[in-house]
């Protein structure tokens, strides 16, 4: 929609240069950056043939590794070696497993997280409505507990050690209060975090707002990612680790000497140990190829409903995006997920190193910041890539370079906007789990015969209702960066395609270093 068609917004005269398409601009990219609808060219083919390769290599060894498992894996303390036969035979037969009689833990446990995970999304839909039509409220509302709440939960897990014999016993006092200490410390720096952002916290509010109305715009979203989860869980990942146990099946009991005498030990294949490292790689890096695809399903949605006039709805986007996702761009969502994958890979070996105490002196102090560094620049890179990627259509190197023009050219950057709002929608999400948990204790107490145990289930409640609270917070905050990227989109065109997003994004503060990174 061009600008014409829709009010000008107040935008102040240091402002109105950017949004003029520049000369250069025009000669490097003679059409406008706007949505692109289908049919789509295919993209980083050479990813994808590679990801499918590898997919079937694992699958079809894992195949391999199911039919030539050996039983005797299971039976190995069972063997004795027999020296006329210089070898291990079975001497006995496996006993029957002991009958195991049912808990109450369970009894109460099950049930209550059942209910917990039918209360998730009315809860989930719930929150969304409150973020759309009362964010300002919900939040200033909420804030005070960020604070409140673990200073509750803190103090009574230290009384509640006093009165319990058990607790006082297994938890000396100068430990329980070195705890406590430590855990007020950190609430410390929680308040402090909110009180160095207070400043910031009124325009957060405008754009958790934005985007929770763009999510509630394609509701949809929150219905079928879940499911396309769900559907890589039991087709690619679940198969891949029952392959994995069972490749361990792969060998033999063979006798080992030892101090004189030879015992009998389970021996497995040689190639075992590729096959590990392939089907980890491949869990590695589908997990985060499935995560730039939620990405890429997500910002293509938003996109075809931010572009679209005002007084018409957006057919089958969902659909549309899908299809662009798991096919002509899915090489450069798996390039993505490569990217994504290897980079957390380092940052897991860099954090392992450093807990080991491996990384020593000036120069390795100085790899490691630079490492950080790279790392840092790259996740940035990729994070908005695979947003531009999904609108545009374009490869995943074209979408880089394109991404960070866009961005360096229109003066913004987007740290404000990910780290304030992811912030306080965590913080959200950690105050109401909370209240649930507490609300669980309260019932099951007055209700069950249930003593410490009702810490265990409304622990794991908690982790229940926290698990899916931060998925909703994911899908939120992948909306905030797709409507980013479209407003830059808007700005660089001099267009205005939704006013009500447009005048809440402008307010964002400009990054006028134009050489800096934007990271």
């Amino acid at each position: 929609m061009s600008s014409s068609d829709q009010p000008e917004p107040s935008i102040s005269a240091t402002e109105q240069p950017l949004l003029a398409p520049s000369a250069s601009y025009s000669d490097q990219y003679p059409a406008p950056i706007s949505y692109t609808h289908s049919p789509r060219p295919i993209r980083d083919l050479p990813f994808l043939l590679l990801f499918l390769l590898l997919t079937l290599s694992t699958f079809a060894i894992g195949f391999l590794s199911l039919a030539r498992r050996n039983p005797d894996k299971t039976l190995v303390s069972h063997f004795t070696y027999n020296p006329s036969l210089s070898s291990c035979v079975l001497s006995r037969s496996l006993p029957s497993s002991p009958f195991l009689s049912s808990s109450t833990l369970l009894e109460f446990l099950i049930p209550t997280l059942l209910i917990t995970l039918l209360l998730s999304p009315p809860i989930t839909f719930s929150l969304l409505f409150l973020l759309r039509h009362f964010a300002k409220h919900l939040i200033y509302a909420s804030i005070p507990f960020f604070i409140l709440t673990p200073c509750f939960l803190n103090a009574y897990w230290f009384a509640a050690c006093l009165v319990s014999a058990g607790c006082h016993k297994a938890f000396p006092l100068t430990y329980r209060i070195v705890v406590l200490v430590f855990v007020f410390l950190l609430i410390g720096v929680i308040l402090w975090i909110i009180v160095s952002n207070w400043h910031r916290v009124e325009l957060t509010i405008q754009i958790v707002q934005a985007s929770a109305a763009a999510l509630a715009e394609n509701i949809s979203l929150l219905l079928v990612l879940p499911l396309l989860l769900l559907l890589y869980a039991l087709v690619y990942f679940t198969p891949v680790v029952v392959f994995l146990v069972f490749a361990t099946w792969n060998g033999k009991v063979v006798p080992r000497a030892h101090k004189g005498f030879y015992k009998c030990e389970w021996k497995e294949d040689r190639w075992i140990q590729w096959y590990f490292a392939l089907a980890v790689i491949m869990l590695l890096w589908s997990a985060a190829t499935m995560i730039e695809a939620q990405v890429y399903v997500i910002s293509g949605t938003v996109a075809q409903w931010y572009f679209t006039p005002e007084v018409s709805r957006p057919k089958r986007s969902l659909r549309s995006s899908l299809r662009n996702a798991f096919g002509p761009s899915f090489g450069t969502v798996s390039f993505s997920g490569m990217v994504l994958g290897a980079v957390r890979l380092v940052r897991i070996v860099l954090d392992a190193a450093k807990q080991e105490r491996e990384l020593r002196g000036c120069i390795a102090l100085i790899l490691k910041c630079c490492a950080d560094f790279l790392l840092s620049a790259f996740n940035f890179v990729n994070k908005f890539t695979i947003n531009f990627a999904a609108i545009t259509g374009e490869g995943y190197c074209s979408s880089a370079k394109m991404t960070y023009e866009l961005l360096k050219r229109n003066l913004l950057s987007a740290v404000f906007v990910e780290t304030v709002s992811t912030r306080l929608l965590a913080g959200i999400v950690f105050v109401i789990s909370s209240l649930y948990a507490i609300l669980v204790y309260v019932i099951l107490r007055a209700t069950s015969s249930l003593n410490t145990e009702l810490y265990l289930v409304a622990a794991l409640t908690w982790v229940l209702l926290m698990v899916v609270l931060c998925y909703f917070v994911h899908v939120l905050d992948n909306v905030i960066d797709a409507v980013y990227i479209c407003y830059a989109i808007d700005r660089d065109r001099g267009d205005v395609s939704k006013d009500h997003i447009y005048q809440v994004y402008v307010q964002l503060p400009k990054n006028r270093n134009q050489g800096s990174s934007l990271v």
